[in-house]
């Protein structure tokens, strides 16, 4: 089959390599119908997350269809058309039975290495380096899911894979993301990033009932799009002081909650900027924290923090005094998005929402480099790319 290879910092290639076969009578086969290129997957593509090997396989957001099923699994059949959450779960651990499902204990068969840069596991993922399995991921013609009975869902007629496909990752990590603020009649929840997490992080806030959402980036189209289809008020940090911006816009007492949607990458300015540039090309720190110090110093006292961004390593500088004395309330994590997948199917079959509004490119499987170097890049005011195998 087809699929897109990493082969090293700014490489990807679309290659043939072995088709996929059931391992494990929980296992199954999936042919996909689309899969898309995630933020998450520019952090491998640039080089950042380690344990990556030549020939891997990436993509974490993918559908299609059942083509073949192991012996123990009962609850799926060939033909069935169905989404992969992301993290791979068992179902069956104390992790997945809490509703943890990103914390799976059995998911990991490389958990002992996760468990040296992390003192312990998280569950495996596809596409997603060694250290959290080494699965093959699904921006390919076909994959192989293990715990098929647990982490395939069935999508019932009617919808479109553009519809669903999202409820893979993004659609999931941006409601967690503001699920995780407490949201109260009247909260008025910020935004760091536009991309495509942080753009249903924003749609997803209004759901969970916030009063006002003000979104910050530096892209127009991202920011346009944020504006437009989210409702949000925006603030390019190029051209105004946040912190002071949000102070002005929230009466002084700044926003009940703030939300990291940007991760490890962000992009700093300033002496700021610069040192965490120095730092992370000379491997003294993994990740650039720039969006995590302003959230913490932004939030107003008493209020909620929100990191879906992914971070990998180890950061510094990070303004614990403000954190603590300010008594903020911290939740993160990978998405346990299997706990969600319902209830966003209701948003989505009652019209709430169209995920697709996030789609900006649409590109066959064979132009997968290309798509990575325009969404690198922000060319050609990409936000979201699928591929079609």
């Amino acid at each position: 089959m087809k699929a897109v290879c990493w082969n090293g910092a700014n490489d990807v290639r679309v290659e043939t390599v072995p088709d996929p076969k059931i391992i494990n009578p929980r296992d199954a086969v999936i042919k996909i119908t689309t899969t898309a290129i995630c933020g998450s997957d520019l952090h491998l593509y640039n080089g950042y997350v380690p344990t990556m090997e030549k020939g891997d396989i990436l993509g974490h957001e993918m559908m299609g269809e059942v083509v073949e099923i192991g012996s123990a699994v009962k609850n799926l059949n060939i033909g069935d058309r169905v989404v992969v959450p992301f993290p791979i779960a068992c179902g069956n651990c104390w992790y997945c039975q809490h509703d943890f499902w990103s914390l799976c204990d059995n998911s990991n068969p490389n958990a002992w290495l996760a468990e040296k840069f992390m003192g312990y596991s998280p569950s495996g993922i596809f596409g997603y380096s060694h250290m959290l399995g080494g699965y093959a991921g699904g921006q390919a013609e076909y994959a192989r899911v293990p715990f098929a009975d647990t982490g395939l869902f069935k999508i019932p007629d009617g919808l479109t894979d553009e519809q669903v496909v999202f409820l893979t990752d993004i659609f999931p990590t941006g409601y967690m993301a503001a699920d995780n603020c407490n949201i109260q009649p009247g909260d008025i929840v910020a935004v760091w990033g536009c991309g495509p997490v942080a753009q249903f992080t924003i749609r997803s806030a209004y759901l969970l009932g916030a009063e006002r959402v003000i979104a910050i980036d530096r892209i127009p189209e991202r920011l346009q799009m944020a504006k437009d289809q989210g409702k949000a008020e925006i603030l390019n940090y190029e051209e105004v002081d946040v912190g002071e911006a949000l102070k002005e816009m929230t009466g002084g007492r700044g926003p009940d909650a703030c939300i990291d949607a940007v991760g490890l990458e962000a992009h700093g300015t300033g002496l700021e900027g610069v040192y965490d540039e120095v730092k992370q090309a000379v491997r003294l720190e993994t990740d650039r924290p720039h969006v995590l110090r302003q959230v913490m110093m932004d939030c107003r006292k008493g209020g909620h923090v929100s990191i879906p961004g992914v971070y990998v390593g180890v950061v510094d500088k990070i303004p614990m005094g403000a954190a603590m004395n300010k008594a903020l309330v911290f939740k993160m994590g990978q998405t346990h998005v299997h706990k969600y997948l319902n209830t966003l199917l209701d948003h989505i079959q009652n019209g709430r929402i169209d995920p697709s509004f996030v789609i900006t490119h649409r590109l066959p499987l064979d132009e997968a480099p290309r798509g990575y170097e325009i969404f690198k890049d922000k060319k050609e005011n990409c936000i979201k790319v699928v591929l079609k195998p």
